[in-house]
């Protein structure tokens, strides 16, 4: 009897503590640091953070939270033929001419984006666009952009910019994109 009574109980209370902790605000903002000290230092962070994600792109993910098209940034999208993941000479181009404005902005960071079309599974499209953006980090780094300055993230298949059902849908798909990171405060 007390069995019974106490497992509706506990998983009542759960939820409840639940809801309490997933409601904090510095957890719902982005781009604001949990337990910041305040002060003169904090508010210059956090306003070198507001301007640098202003005029930054979001990443994909962050976009279609918010119901966005992701935003165009200064380092223009690669695209690759189907099933590849190596750079073609027109992705070298242009990787090019985004390490010329990585060194010309030496503070700003860049995740990039590997993205496929819509044909194979989830697993295959995550492990071959993780490859898609690790060619173009390394590319990256060998035109003498520090590693520390560029990350990599896979969607896969999961957010496409076309959703038509032909090759040059498809085309549009297959990239790796760009999130300029905010940059590090100056103070």
């Amino acid at each position: 009897m007390v069995y019974r009574l106490s497992l509706p109980l506990c998983g009542f209370l759960f939820l409840g503590l639940i809801s309490l902790v997933g409601c904090s605000p510095s957890a719902t903002k982005p781009g604001v640091a949990s337990g910041s000290s305040g002060g003169q230092e904090g508010a210059a962070k956090e306003k070198a953070r507001t301007v640098a994600s202003e005029s930054s792109p979001r990443s994909s993910l962050e976009a279609l939270r918010e119901g966005k098209p992701a935003a165009e940034g200064p380092l223009k999208e690669v695209y690759f033929d189907y099933d590849k993941y190596d750079l073609r000479a027109d992705a070298r181009e242009t990787l090019k001419a985004s390490a010329a404005w990585l060194k010309s902005n030496p503070s700003a960071r860049v995740e990039v984006e590997g993205h496929c079309d819509e044909r194979g599974t989830n697993e295959y499209n995550l492990a071959l666009g993780a490859k898609r953006a690790q060619a173009a980090r390394d590319y990256l780094v060998t035109l003498g952009i520090p590693t520390q300055r560029l990350s990599t993230i896979s969607y896969g298949k999961e957010l496409p910019v076309c959703r038509e059902g032909t090759e040059a849908c498809w085309q549009k798909n297959r990239r790796d994109r760009f999130a300029v990171q905010s940059a590090k405060p100056t103070s």
